[in-house]
Formats: C-alpha cells, structure tokens, sequence
C-alpha cells in the first residue's frame, strides 16, 4: 500500500477536536511510525511510539534538527515553513553549532532566580484577577494564562511591553500557520529591537546575559535564541496553564476539591504533561539518508515529528505510568530537551495555585465537550476556557 494516497492529514478540526482517537487509529492502522500531512502537500512521518521516539531523540547523527535540505522543497508560501524553517539557533541546528547555541542558552536560562520568577507570576496574577473578578465571569486563556505567560517571558527576557506585543503577534501567526509569513517579519523586526535594546543597556535578564556569553553571539543568532525563547514560552506555558485549570474544573479526580494544594496542583499538571501536553508534535528532525526503523523506511529530507502526547499514551508503556512520574516526552528528550521546563513547570503552577485561592468557587461554564480546539498540527491549545465565580 502506498503512503502517498493514505496520508493523515494533522491539520484539520476533527483531528484538534479528538486526537486521541486519531492517535489510536494511527497504531492500528500503521503502528508506531504513520504518514502524515503537516500541511497540504507537506509529508512527514509522525512517531506515536514511545520506545521509537527515545531511539530518535536519542539519535542526533541519524536524526539531526538542521531543516535546511527539506526546506528547499516548499516554497514560501506554505503556512508552517515558518514554524519549521532552519535558523541559526539550538532548536534548529546540529553538531557542534547546536553545542555552542545551546551552551549560551543553558547558561543564560540556568541564572535565573526561581524564587523571583515564582513572586513575579504571583504579583502577575493578582493584577490580572483584578481585572475580571468584579464580572463574575472570564476566558481564562485571554485573560488570565496568556498575560500570564506574555508577561512572565517579558519579565526574563527583559523586554517591554510594546515590543513584546509585536515578537507575541508575530509568534500567534507563525503558530497559527496564518499570514506565517507576515508573522515572521514582524517577529524578526521585534526581537532586533530588543537585542538593539539590551546591548545598549543591559540588565539582569536571560537576553543581557546572552549578548556576553562566551559563545558570541551575532545580533542575527541573537535574535534568533529569543524567537525560540518566545515560541517555547508564551504558547506552550498558556496551553499549559489552561489545559490543567480544564483538569482542575472538569476531571473528577481533581474537581472535588479547588483547595486541593500544590500536590494535587502537581498531579494534574503532570495529568496533562502526560495526556495533553501543551506542544502535542514537535520536535522535528531531518534524516539527510533513508532510515530503517524497525522495517519502515524513512525517507530523505523528510521531516520525522515526535507525537508527545501519542508517545506518552502508547499502550505498550501505559501501564507502567503513575501519578507524579514524569517519565513523560512533553520536555522534550536527547540533546534537545527543553532546557527551561523548571521554570515553565514552576510559573503554571503558581498561575494555577494563585487563582485557584482567589477564585475557589470557579465552573467552567458549559460542558468539556463543547470546548473548541484550535486547528494546526503542532499545539494543543482551546480557543477559549469560559468560567464564572461569585463576583468580587
């Protein structure tokens, strides 16, 4: 049978609105390696096993990250070339490039104070509450865990608002795959600004301590760290914030008690680290040559994206999991692991604990099932989480 003509296209509502079905059908049909479209026309092979997708991450020679070969087979005009295009920084690059990029990241994100990250998410939001709990009702994506998140990467980024706004609009359209192109030229301009900014007047943030890193960086690869910084941060963070506050809401297991404390806070983002992380399939790479894999022949200059939330739901390794294991793909694994999962892990539980003591009688209004799914093939992310509360 060829692929060709029985490729699953990822890009559709009905795969955003049940993909663990899709994820099931996927094994059955294929097993743990499955033809995919990303986009129309954009092949790729998706991982949805567990043990298949360590062997790859694991596996940087075979399965390098650098894009370029692909990328010049599709053209500009497609809505993810943005998304997954070759740039000069860690999450797009192999060898020793990826060693000095990443080397420069680690250091940079590594000096960041914990306990000043967790109070800058508490003070962030409380103001934000302020600014809804007098309705009685609110979208907790838009109004609470995206400024949350856009406000938080600010914060460690040492960026202001104003650019801010632009590097998170153009990142929304690269996401989104819409007007991907027009994102990507207001999200260049935007971080330009901010490494022109804090070469002029450093600080004590992630960008200042980048431009002296010994790795020496060029404003071009400066520029390029904090598009990965951005894209890693406000998108992921927001649909992790938001896809655990759906937990706490509707999933009996936690529901019962809004007052539950930071171990039940814990548990049910680690429910969705496992179940809905908020990258669902990422973690592209590039085989330059044809790769057996267990007698599934993956093609040249095709991308590879690892499924973390099919990887995380394989059967074969379900039944091994238990509550408070993170043993889970959503991080990441290998040479490219996110290297700022304890500071997302530490700023979605504080956003969660502040709002669950604040607003402890909160319902989400309507029923799970109802709940929108954005469409694209890379997030897991709402279109909108309705609440209502006792006003205050």
């Amino acid at each position: 049978m060829s692929t060709a003509n029985h490729r699953i296209p990822l890009y559709e509502p009905d795969f955003a609105q049940d993909p663990h079905t899709s994820y099931q059908r996927m094994r059955l049909q294929f097993g743990s390696l499955v033809p995919v479209l990303l986009a129309p026309d954009v092949p790729a092979t998706l991982v949805v096993g567990y043990e298949a997708a360590r062997r790859i991450l694991g596996d940087p020679q075979r399965f390098p990250a650098d894009p370029r070969r692909w990328q010049t087979s599709v053209p500009d005009t497609c809505p993810i070339r943005p998304m997954m295009e070759w740039r000069p920084n860690a999450l797009r690059s192999a060898g020793a490039e990826h060693a000095r990029y990443r080397a420069a990241n680690t250091a940079a994100l590594g000096a960041v104070d914990q306990h000043a990250l967790r109070d800058h998410v508490e003070r962030v939001a409380e103001q934000t509450i302020n600014t809804f709990k007098a309705a009685g009702k609110a979208d907790l994506l838009s109004q609470y865990a995206w400024p949350i998140a856009f406000r938080t990467l600010s914060y460690l980024l040492g960026c202001p608002d104003d650019v801010g706004h632009r590097i998170a609009d153009g990142m929304a359209k690269i996401f989104d795959g819409v007007n991907a192109s027009t994102g990507n030229r207001i999200l260049a301009q935007a971080v330009a600004d901010l490494v022109a900014l804090r070469r002029r007047r450093p600080g004590s943030d992630v960008t200042s301590r980048l431009l002296v890193h010994l790795a020496r960086l060029n404003d071009t690869e400066m520029g390029q760290q904090l598009i990965t910084l951005y894209g890693a941060g406000i998108e992921p963070l927001t649909n992790l914030i938001v896809n655990t506050l759906l937990e706490m809401l509707t999933n009996d297991e936690f529901s019962g008690d809004l007052h539950a404390g930071d171990a039940s806070v814990r548990e049910a983002l680690d429910t969705v680290l496992y179940r809905d992380p908020p990258l669902a399939n990422f973690a592209m790479t590039y085989p330059p040559r044809p790769v057996d894999i267990g007698g599934y022949l993956l093609p040249a200059d095709q991308p590879v994206v690892i499924s973390y939330a099919a990887c995380n739901n394989d059967p074969t390794v379900g039944a091994h999991r238990a509550v408070g294991n993170r043993a889970h793909l959503a991080w990441g694994a290998g040479p490219h692991r996110c290297p700022a999962s304890s500071h997302a892990y530490l700023a979605a539980e504080a956003a969660i604990l502040h709002i669950l003591d604040v607003l402890p009688e909160m319902d989400l209004v309507g029923h799970r099932d109802d709940l929108v799914w954005r469409p694209g093939p890379f997030h897991r992310s709402l279109t909108a989480l309705p609440v209502a509360f006792p006003a205050s």
